[in-house]
């Protein structure tokens, strides 16, 4: 029950630094309170919850995601989209044709056509009582079609009120107007001179609606939404920001298995918005994407027009000529022709004409190149040929060209990053200049060629006369224009065909549509748990921060385990008036708790038999030291023992009033002189009990106490009473308690529940340490008996209450959370 002092002669410091170190948090009295506001959480959990409710109902805005998949296929070249065996862009890799796509997809380019096709410009709308929600533009009944002529405020709400027959109410807002309004032809903001704010206005469809910052018109939608609005509210944005928009909602991501696969994902606050705006994305990519296939063989187109319309000229003239000989000169019949020789001829000419056609074609590409005028490029089918490492080179040069134009304003001209991409520039050039330099000399190798065999074939035709030779040299001409004519018609028609069965290279494999998919945001349950558990947090902080501030004595295990000191009784509240209580209220669980202290004292104290100094002092006032000194006194005079209270703390006198005593003499008048022994000392209602009260104060209290004659008293006291029970100064403020510990047979140190500061322990738990005070023992005072005693401590002072053992037992009434607890236990034994 008392803990044993520790005897070792010598300490370790450490040990000796531990004396008097409390824990710095004490989990099991921060738990203890926490359960004792247990209401403060249900409170706060009640106010989360209807927080929680009005956020989920009436300000949550729900953001919807849907997403469409296609495939690009890469089984046809082109100059104008990337080709997977090559590296187009500079420093990357990989699947090319995707990441042109995935940049097209991002790119303002493409989204500010969107916008301003299909006027996304304009945002719809409706409002409740307090949460407003976006609509798609299909849910509005009307649609709002600006006057881009005209200028524009921007993020100003038009509120439409339904008025029947086609007719709606505008509504601007009472203030807001501004004088910088946006001009969607330029794209840019123009300032106006002041004006009053426009009035409200009843328009018709179709009806313009004209205010120095406004002018549109309704037009009807031609889909009955199922929505039933009971108001629109409309607003403009410039062209930039619905792209910004735009942009940061939509995510491309490939198929991990196969990269030909793109996944386009788009968020926004209303789902038909999001279905809508993909699916128009991408049907607008597919005609970009077969106009860009398309260009160079609409270029070949025109080229090939443009030849045959010139060489359709020479065939018609060399026709003239040849007409003119026939009749002219009679030469339609020409005897003994060879016409072996002169089929032979025909046919390496009508080579040579397709040859040279080649050629020039050749050129027009060559041509193009050098002047970096990829958008006039021919197809390379004109020039005879198909070849996918030209068309990679191609397309590499011009995006190389592009880049260099980014980088152009970025770095100067000598840069390494400049240098460098102008050596990867010079590469490509020398790669399809390679190209078109192989195929120059196939190509006049095969006409020197035909050269050759024609000259050989022309040798067989020497004997003719020459009025036949010029006839044939004429024939030779036109068959050989008519050859270059049919080459070219031919490539033509191959065109044309190609172009009829162009597609786009872009497939959806599912398309964006609405299956009632639910939101992905905001994470609403999310945000109930942060907002219970930052409401749940707040009383929780408060009573942590409580716990680490208190610096109070509340635990008496903490206490003993702190001080080492032993500890002789638990007291509990005082319910009293006074601070007689075990007089006035002996069968309470208070007054056993003092007969407690009495039993214990003897661990204190030798058996001798001799009479016994007791001296009770505290850190500071108000920690019940007289409180107890009254009451021990009161135990040990009524167990037959002749004791007599002494009031010492002459600063601040206290006993007489309980006792009813008049303190004009006390022990400060004995002690100068003033009076004798007998005149200071008082009887009470109990018969083994005196009292000594302090008297007036002195001026010098400490001088007193300290005197010799303080010490005689004391001494011839022994001899009169065998218990004296000395109520001394509190030992925290002044330094007499110490001295007068000298003559005590036993020393108590009261100890306040939740009033005692931990540091005020650390003086007398070091002195009791360092055997400078010796017969030391604490009383803890005033626990809370709600509690019960011992709470927090395994001895078990004391019996509680709800027994039938105590007088408060009348009066108790156990705590809400044991009745609900007996409560369910009954229910439980019933069944």
């Amino acid at each position: 029950m008392i803990p044993e002092k520790d005897t070792a002669v010598e300490k370790i410091d450490s040990q000796k630094e531990k004396y008097g170190s409390f824990a710095l948090f004490d989990i099991e009295h921060f738990i203890r309170r926490l359960l004792k506001n247990w209401y403060w959480f249900v409170f706060m959990l009640c106010i989360g919850y209807a927080i929680s409710w009005v956020y989920s109902k009436y300000y949550a805005q729900n953001i919807y995601s849907s997403n469409l998949s296609l495939s690009v296929s890469n089984n046809t070249s082109s100059y104008f989209t990337p080709n997977q065996s090559i590296n187009f862009i500079w420093g990357q890799g990989g699947n090319q044709d995707g990441i042109y796509l995935k940049k097209m997809l991002l790119s303002r380019t493409h989204n500010e056509f969107l916008v301003k096709e299909l006027d996304l410009f304009v945002n719809y709308s409706t409002k409740g009582m307090i949460k407003s929600t976006y609509l798609d533009k299909d849910d509005s009944p009307v649609f709002l079609q600006v006057d881009k002529k005209h200028l524009q405020q921007i993020n100003y709400p038009i509120t439409l009120l339904p008025k029947g027959n086609g007719s709606y109410e505008v509504v601007l807002p009472e203030e807001g107007q501004s004088t910088n309004l946006y001009n969607y032809e330029i794209e840019g903001f123009q300032n106006i001179n002041s004006y009053e704010r426009p009035a409200n206005k009843i328009i018709k469809t179709g009806e313009w609606y004209t205010t120095p910052n406004l002018r549109f018109r309704l037009i009807k939608n031609q889909v009955s939404p199922k929505l039933k609005l009971d108001n629109i509210i409309i607003n403009l944005s410039s062209v930039n920001q619905s792209v910004n928009d735009i942009v940061s909602t939509v995510n491309v991501d490939f198929d991990k298995e196969i990269s030909t696969i793109m996944i386009i994902s788009k968020t926004g606050y209303n789902l038909n918005s999001t279905v809508n705006f993909l699916n128009m994305s991408v049907n607008q990519l597919q005609k970009k994407r077969l106009a860009d296939r398309m260009l160079v063989d609409k270029n070949t187109e025109i080229y090939l027009k443009g030849n045959l319309s010139t060489i359709g000229k020479k065939l018609d003239s060399s026709a003239n000529v040849l007409n003119y000989l026939k009749t002219s000169e009679k030469l339609y019949d020409i005897k003994d022709r060879d016409e072996k020789s002169l089929t032979r001829i025909k046919e390496l000419e009508a080579e040579k004409a397709d040859l040279l056609s080649k050629i020039s074609s050749l050129n027009e590409i060559k041509n193009t190149l050098e002047s970096q005028n990829f958008d006039r490029m021919i197809s390379t089918t004109a020039a005879g040929f198909e070849d996918g490492t030209f068309t990679a080179s191609v397309t590499e040069l011009k995006a190389l060209y592009l880049k260099r134009r980014e980088l152009a304003a970025i770095y100067t001209p000598n840069s390494e990053p400049m240098k460098e991409i102008n050596r990867l520039i010079n590469e490509a050039k020398m790669s399809s200049s390679g190209s078109l330099r192989a195929y120059y000399n196939k190509y006049f190798t095969q006409i020197n060629k035909i050269n050759n065999d024609v000259s050989e074939a022309n040798s067989d035709l020497d004997s003719y006369p020459e009025k036949e030779r010029r006839y044939l040299d004429a024939e030779r001409t036109y068959n050989m224009i008519e050859a270059t004519y049919n080459s070219l018609l031919g490539r033509q028609n191959d065109t044309q065909m190609k172009m009829a069965a162009n597609q786009s290279d872009i497939s959806v494999i599912d398309p964006a549509k609405n299956v009632g998919q639910p939101p992905i945001g905001p994470n609403v349950k999310g945000v109930k748990l942060a907002i219970f558990g930052g409401l749940l947090l707040l009383p929780l902080l408060f009573i942590l921060i409580g716990e680490l501030l208190d610096n109070k004595i509340r635990n008496i295990k903490e206490l003993l385990n702190a001080t080492r000191i032993p500890l002789l009784g638990v007291v509990g509240n005082n319910n009293s008036e006074d601070m007689l209580t075990v007089l006035g209220h002996p069968k309470s669980s208070v007054s056993e708790a003092f007969r407690g202290i009495r039993a214990n004292m003897r661990f204190l104290m030798n058996e001798d038999g001799k009479s016994k100094v007791i001296l009770v002092t505290s850190s500071i006032g108000g920690e019940g030291k007289t409180y107890v000194s009254i009451n021990l006194a009161s135990v040990l005079g009524l167990s037959d023992k002749k004791t007599i209270l002494l009031g010492m703390d002459l600063r601040k006198p206290k006993i007489f009033g309980d006792f009813k005593i008049d303190n004009k003499y006390g022990i400060s008048n004995y002690l100068t002189g003033e009076v004798g022994i007998d005149e200071i000392i008082n009887k009470t209602r109990i018969s083994n009990l005196d009292v000594a009260t302090s008297g007036p104060i002195p001026p010098n209290p400490s001088e007193l106490l300290m005197s010799r004659k303080n010490v005689e008293f004391i001494e011839e006291l022994r001899t009169i009473y065998d218990f004296i029970i000395i109520d001394s100064p509190p030992v925290g403020l002044v330094a007499d308690s110490y001295e007068l510990m000298k003559y005590s047979d036993a020393n108590i140190y009261v100890v306040r529940h939740e009033y005692t500061e931990k540091y005020m322990l650390k003086m007398i738990t070091e002195k009791y340490h360092s055997n400078e005070i010796e017969h030391l023992g604490m009383v803890y005072n005033d626990y809370n008996t709600k509690q019960g005693y011992g709470y927090g401590y395994g001895y078990g002072y004391g019996y509680g209450y709800g027994y039938g053992y105590f007088d408060e037992d009348k009066n108790y009434k156990e705590p809400l959370l044991i009745r609900i607890r007996n409560k369910v236990r009954t229910i439980l034994n019933r069944n």
